[in-house]
């Protein structure tokens, strides 16, 4: 498993999926994030890690089981398609966006972007089992990308796109109903995790002070 910063290093594009009964073999042209890369090395395509299994001049290919096409959008993907690109994060690197795991959590829906002064501000359509581990200013990762959260509703987030980012991402290319990976924030998870852990000790602290009495009126 690799760690990511979700600052996309390139964008790459899939040159062949090779689609079996237990997943599918992606070859993915790209450049940069192949320099100083190594079998067995972890790269995320647009945002889901995945393990180089092979590489070249130009290309690398990763196999990617049903659980990983069922949960993501790389099941939809077609030779031709740009895609998002990040190396493994080395020991001593800086770390510029925030830490990402290339667990994809779920899809979102893109449904519009308007221009703010030289940005793009971009409404997706968030999963409601998703939805509350998003917070306002907050980070989340789609398709690989590590952006702040700039508004937030029920069931919708924004974010906003910088010149940058808008260039050198498949951002751009996203239409009215586009779907994207998202990855929330892990620490929202965990801290999600240690509240239900603590909700569920403190049931059975309360069923464990039972009185005599209640015991008496409960027939035993």
């Amino acid at each position: 498993m690799g760690i990511f910063t979700g600052l996309i290093m390139e964008t790459g594009r899939v040159k062949r999926i090779d689609r079996r009964a237990d997943g599918a073999l992606l070859v993915i042209e790209a450049k940069t994030v192949l320099d100083g890369t190594k079998i067995g090395d972890s790269i995320s395509i647009n945002g889901v890690d995945l393990t180089v299994i092979e590489m070249s001049d130009g290309w690398f290919s990763s196999d990617a089981s049903l659980e990983t096409l069922n949960r993501s959008t790389l099941g939809g993907l077609r030779a031709g398609d740009r895609v998002n690109l990040e190396r493994a994060l080395a020991v001593g690197e800086r770390l510029g966006g925030h830490m990402v795991q290339g667990h994809v959590d779920g899809t979102a829906e893109f449904l519009n972007d308007r221009l703010e002064g030289n940005a793009h501000r971009m409404r997706f359509r968030l999963p409601l089992n998703l939805a509350h581990y998003v917070a306002m200013k907050g980070s989340i990762t789609i398709d690989g990308i590590s952006l702040t959260v700039a508004a937030l509703g029920s069931d919708w987030f924004e974010v906003v796109i910088i010149p940058h980012t808008w260039r050198e991402t498949t951002l751009s290319t996203l239409k009215s109903g586009s779907r994207v990976n998202i990855e929330v924030d892990v620490l929202a998870k965990y801290v999600e995790r240690l509240l239900s852990h603590d909700e569920a000790a403190a049931v059975r602290r309360r069923q464990s002070e039972l009185t005599v009495e209640e015991l008496i009126e409960q027939g035993y």
